[in-house]
């Protein structure tokens, strides 16, 4: 089977190096241009790879300039959506996406679970559609979120998933066996791209929403964030604090520094156990408040 890939980012590369050591080499790889470590991977593996957005007849110029056909296109942590022109052009064209499709369509999927409590998440191979992850389901694979993970450890998780279900999405569609069901739009969720700027904590939000929203965006993610006299105050982690204070004390106040930070919310206090600004802990002062 001739096999065709579209990936970006570091997710991806992890990917196609260990497929590459199970599978005959892909035909192209298409990336973005900031995918380095891919475009190097192309280089050494002799890999033709196209650079860019695919979209507007690009790749599908591609594919006919250097005579490249495939039976198979996968797509993993692609940066572009395909258009289309070139979903037609293709025989077939899988997509892994980190998420339960139909829920938590779009963008960084295990981030916004994270956010959102949820327990558990998973990783979706589903047909390219011309819409945002809508195509039918052929696998799926639950993942637990557990309470300590974050943004960074679910990506771990996934890096172990996604060669494994690809090859079985590969096996299967050699013998034709491959098995569709179409997505029920009823129980669809759609969640947007992130911006760093998107990170910043409302003290007014419960104590338990305060600490899965530092702990899905914890580093390497540009990071939850505060302001402190106008600073921005970077936090990766934050844990429940038992310390009392009064109902009128408004939330964002920090209530103690002697360890760390400990700063108030509706329904009790959380202590700001990593911060990646350090020195800016020098600046923390009890009933200053966070903004």
């Amino acid at each position: 089977m001739l096999i065709g890939i579209l990936t970006s980012g570091g997710l991806g590369y992890k990917v196609i190096s260990e497929i590459i050591n199970r599978i005959k080499k892909p035909e192209f790889i298409a990336t973005d241009s900031n995918s380095e470590q891919i475009i190097e991977f192309s280089n050494q593996n002799e890999v033709l790879a196209f650079i860019g957005n695919p979209r507007g007849g690009k790749l599908v110029d591609f594919l006919k300039k250097n005579e490249i056909e495939v039976d198979l296109i996968l797509s993993i942590n692609y940066l572009f959506l395909l258009d289309e022109e070139l979903i037609d052009s293709l025989p077939m064209a899988i997509n892994l996406h980190g998420s339960l499709l139909p829920k938590y369509r779009g963008r960084t999927p295990h981030v916004w679970s994270i956010i959102n409590g949820e327990t558990k998440t998973g990783v979706t191979a589903h047909v390219i559609d011309t819409n945002c992850d809508t195509g039918d389901v052929v696998k799926q694979v639950e993942v637990p979120i557990e309470k300590d993970d974050t943004g960074a450890t679910i990506l771990k998780k996934f890096e172990k998933i996604y060669p494994e279900l690809l090859f079985s999405v590969i096996e299967e569609a050699q013998s034709d066996d491959l098995k569709r069901v179409k997505q029920d739009n009823s129980k669809a969720t759609f969640f947007g791209k992130r911006t760093p700027d998107d990170g910043l904590i409302n003290w007014s939000w419960h104590k338990e929403r305060i600490r899965n929203w530092v702990r899905a965006q914890a580093n390497p993610y540009p990071g939850a964030f505060s302001l402190l006299n106008g600073e921005r105050v970077i936090v990766d982690e934050v844990n429940y604090s038992d310390i009392g204070f009064s109902d009128t004390t408004k939330n964002g106040t920090i209530l103690d520094v002697i360890e760390n930070p400990i700063i108030k919310c509706p329904n009790g206090a959380v202590e700001l156990t990593r911060v990646r600004n350090q020195d800016i802990l020098k600046k923390f002062k009890s009933k200053m408040v966070l903004k």
